[in-house]
C-alpha cells in the first residue's frame, strides 16, 4: 500500500492496495522515479493483471480529520475494498512509511508492517505508488476543467508559484484544503 496527495493544496487524499500477479510486471518503482509515460504503462499492466483498489478521501474530509487521518482512512478504504475482491486473507499489508492505520482507525483489522522506502524497495508498494499517483493525477487534470486558474493539470494541486499566484488572484476553490497553511492564510485577505 502506498499513498499520493499528502502535501498538496488541493484535491483528495489517494491509497492504493495492490496484490501482485506472477508474474509481475517488470520495472515496478517508486513512481516518483518514473516517467510519466512508463507509470501509465505500468499501471495499464498493474491493472490489467494484478488485484486493485483505491480509497480516495476528499478535501472535506482532509480539513475535518486532519492529512494524517485522512491519509489513515485512504488506506483503510483501499485496503477494505481490495479484500472485498479477493478471497484469500490477508496475511499482511506492507506499508510505505513508518505508521500504520492500525490502532488510528477503528476499521483496521488486518496485520500491517511499515516500510520506510517500501516504494523503492518493495515490489507491490511500488505498484501502489504507481495506481495512487496516477489515480490521483487524473482526477486532478479533471479537476483542472472546472477550475483553470490553477494549473492543476501541470501541478496536481501543489504549491507551485503559478498555483500560489492563482490562489492570490482567485481565492481558494472549494478543492482548497482550508486546513492548510497557505490557503488559510488566502481566505484571510
Amino acid at each position: 500500500m502506498d499513498e499520493a496527495g499528502r502535501g498538496p493544496l488541493a484535491g483528495p487524499v489517494v491509497a492504493a492496495a495492490v496484490v501482485l500477479c506472477k508474474p509481475r510486471p517488470a520495472g515496478l518503482d517508486d513512481s516518483k522515479r518514473l516517467k510519466p509515460a512508463r507509470r501509465a504503462e505500468l499501471e495499464a499492466a498493474i491493472k490489467r493483471r494484478c488485484r486493485w483498489a483505491v480509497g480516495v478521501v476528499e478535501v472535506e474530509d482532509i480539513d475535518r480529520l486532519n492529512i494524517f487521518g485522512a491519509t489513515m482512512l485512504a488506506m483503510t478504504l483501499a485496503v477494505r475494498a481490495l479484500c472485498e475482491q479477493i478471497s484469500e486473507e490477508v496475511g499482511e499489508v506492507l506499508i510505505d512509511g513508518n505508521l500504520t492505520p492500525q490502532g488510528r482507525r477503528p476499521e483496521w483489522c488486518w496485520p500491517a508492517r511499515p516500510i520506510v522506502g517500501g516504494d523503492a524497495i518493495e515490489p507491490c508498494i511500488s505498484a501502489a505508488s504507481i495506481i495512487a499517483k496516477e489515480h490521483r493525477d487524473r482526477l486532478m487534470r479533471d479537476y483542472a476543467a472546472q477550475h483553470p486558474h490553477y494549473g492543476w493539470d501541470r501541478n496536481a494541486g501543489y504549491g507551485t508559484p503559478e498555483h500560489l499566484e492563482a490562489l492570490r488572484t482567485h481565492g481558494p476553490s472549494p478543492l482548497h484544503r482550508r486546513s492548510f497553511a497557505p490557503v488559510a492564510q488566502m481566505a484571510l485577505f
